[in-house]
């Protein structure tokens, strides 16, 4: 069952705009992301993807996340349109976040732009911005999109939309 679009805002986007199959596209928006007082990303280059009923997931170019902090995962998986992902653990002090981040060292053509750009889940980390504005975690716990106010849902992952 497909849900109802939430009513648009002001300076909304709806994300049942998004395009399926998924989409990537280069943004200057100001992404930051920090952890226990460190910085792990501030960029303004980085690469969304855009998914209808999901919100964005954004990938960072690997110059602008803090060297030194990733750890490789084990953890693999694989999605139709973008190739398989690999997973990366965030390593700050003595603090081991597991499968925290994600890259497509090989993604499709289509998704050639995410090519070593790391993603990371919002929900772990202390503190995800977009243009200052701290991000909400998509719901469900599988999926990597940051909610910020200019978007409209209702958000893939909520309760009951796993047929969406």
């Amino acid at each position: 069952m497909r849900p109802r679009p939430d009513p648009v805002l002001p300076g909304q986007e709806s994300v049942w705009h998004y395009p399926r199959p998924a989409v990537a596209e280069p943004s200057d928006r100001h992404l930051r992301i920090e952890h226990r007082g460190v910085v792990i990303a501030d960029t303004h280059a980085a690469v969304r993807t855009l998914e209808t009923s999901h919100p964005p997931t954004w990938y960072l170019p690997p110059a602008d996340v803090t060297a030194g902090l990733l750890r490789p995962s084990p953890r693999r998986s694989f999605c139709e349109w973008k190739g398989e992902a690999v997973y990366w653990h965030l390593a700050i002090g003595d603090e081991l976040l597991r499968d925290v981040a994600w890259s497509y060292p090989h993604p499709t053509p289509g998704f050639a732009a995410l090519r070593d750009h790391v993603a990371f889940y919002a929900a772990p980390l202390d503190r995800c911005t977009v243009d200052g504005e701290q991000v909400v975690p998509q719901p469900g716990g599988f999926y990597g999109g940051w909610v910020t106010s200019d978007l409209g849902g209702p958000f893939k992952g909520v309760q009951g939309s796993m047929g969406w």
